[in-house]
């Protein structure tokens, strides 16, 4: 047995789990789950519509590389979407989903037999296969903390004995839970960084496509390429499971440095990641369709507009700058505790912050917030919202009495 297997921690909704095991929701209530980032809206037709017309390609091996129109597809939406242009056949990689390729990207990279031991630098709070994936490539894993309330990476606290061994550094903007984007400045920070340092940036962009005011979020290659460098050592994952809302379709694409995603391709052929021909046909329909993308956000735009009023009743809250996620502070502190509450009470199931951070010398950055995924019907999140706010209202009367 791989020994490394042995450092790995408890996934965020094993947690909730544990910590639920021994309280009862109400009988009869219908559980509303608010705690996992899956779309639930409904996948477009224009997607379907393709993966049924393409199903008699299921005879067909797929080659790990994916089919020259995917990747083309794939640089077409970023010309749109960035407005830079790529090499679809070595600056594009197609993926099972982003989770997947953030995983095996990192066994690709980092050599754990180095002395010193590699570091992989992750935000905190964060995405959970961020940490998996430098433990199991033999790396430690190290943190910089997103303090309120700009909810960014504080590279400036992670000590000079970290950054030298920091072989790669992972960005997630939009942010999940906070829904935080980077600015061109914060890019700049980072890349200064990357200059002294040498590291490669992974940067996570799954959220990229839900946003609602203004101009959208940039992304890691557009503000590289805007600020002269290239894309040396910078690689960019996205998916269709947030944009499209097709979780189980696991596609999504890799783009940048095209020496990396050459040695990346390398691990996936033997790795066996190939993407099914179906899937590839059904994910050029949906990278070159924009309307639905469009109809997305105006979904959980609506969404943000009846919840955030209902909550502000109680709490001090705000609409993200991206995402589908609320990180919404308890005002006593106690996350786990709020989140066992609304289970006990109302059914309703929110993910303790706690659960998504590690604790550092500075604390846990997750504590006193829950995140919030809008991804029920309006109805159901509207709802939740009331009744969030009634119970927590109700608590402090009741400390008050």
């Amino acid at each position: 047995m791989n020994p490394r297997l042995q450092a790995l921690q408890p996934y965020p909704f094993a947690r909730l789990r544990a910590a639920m095991q021994d309280i009862d929701a109400p009988a009869g209530l219908p559980p509303v789950p608010l705690h996992i980032g899956e779309p639930k809206h409904p996948t477009p037709a224009v997607i379907t519509d393709a993966l049924q017309a393409a199903l008699p390609q299921l005879a067909v091996y797929p080659l790990s590389a994916g089919l020259p129109e995917l990747r083309a597809a794939c640089a077409a939406f970023l010309q749109r979407r960035y407005g830079i242009g790529v090499d679809a056949d070595s600056e594009i990689l197609p993926v099972l989903g982003s989770r997947e390729a953030l995983f095996s990207f990192v066994q690709t990279v980092i050599d754990g037999s180095t002395d010193p031991k590699p570091v992989v630098l992750s935000p905190n709070p964060f995405y959970q296969i961020y940490e998996g994936a430098a433990l199991l490539a033999g790396a430690d894993i190290e943190f910089a903390d997103c303090p309120a309330p700009a909810f960014k990476p504080d590279w400036q606290s992670v000590p000079e004995t970290v950054w030298q061994r920091t072989r790669l550094v992972f960005v997630c903007s939009p942010n999940n839970p906070s829904g935080s984007v980077l600015q061109r400045e914060d890019w700049a920070e980072l890349f200064a960084l990357q200059d002294r340092y040498g590291f490669i940036i992974a940067a996570d962009e799954c959220y990229s496509e839900i946003y609602f005011d203004g101009e959208p979020p940039v992304g890691c290659l557009q503000a590289a390429v805007e600020q002269g460098r290239g894309l040396r050592g910078l690689v960019s994952f996205t998916s269709l499971s947030k944009r499209s809302n097709a979780p189980g379709l696991r596609s999504g694409f890799v783009a940048g440095d095209a020496a990396l995603l050459k040695d990346f391709l390398l691990y996936r052929t033997y790795h066996g990641s190939a993407m099914s021909v179906p899937v590839q046909l059904a994910s050029i329909a949906a990278w070159n369709d924009e309307a639905h993308a469009a109809e997305n956000r105006r979904l959980y735009w609506e969404k943000f507009e009846r919840v955030l009023p209902v909550l502000a009743q109680a709490f001090e809250v705000s609409r993200p700058d991206a995402s589908f996620y609320i990180w919404l502070r308890i005002p006593d502190g106690d996350d786990l505790a709020f989140a066992q509450t609304l289970w006990r009470e109302a059914a309703i199931q929110v993910l303790p912050g706690r659960f998504l951070a590690h604790d550092t010398t500075r604390g846990n950055p997750g504590r006193g917030y829950v995140r919030i995924a809008l991804v029920a019907p309006l109805a159901d999140c509207v709802a939740a919202a009331e009744t969030m706010v009634a119970v927590w209202q109700r608590q402090q009367a009741e400390n008050q009495a």
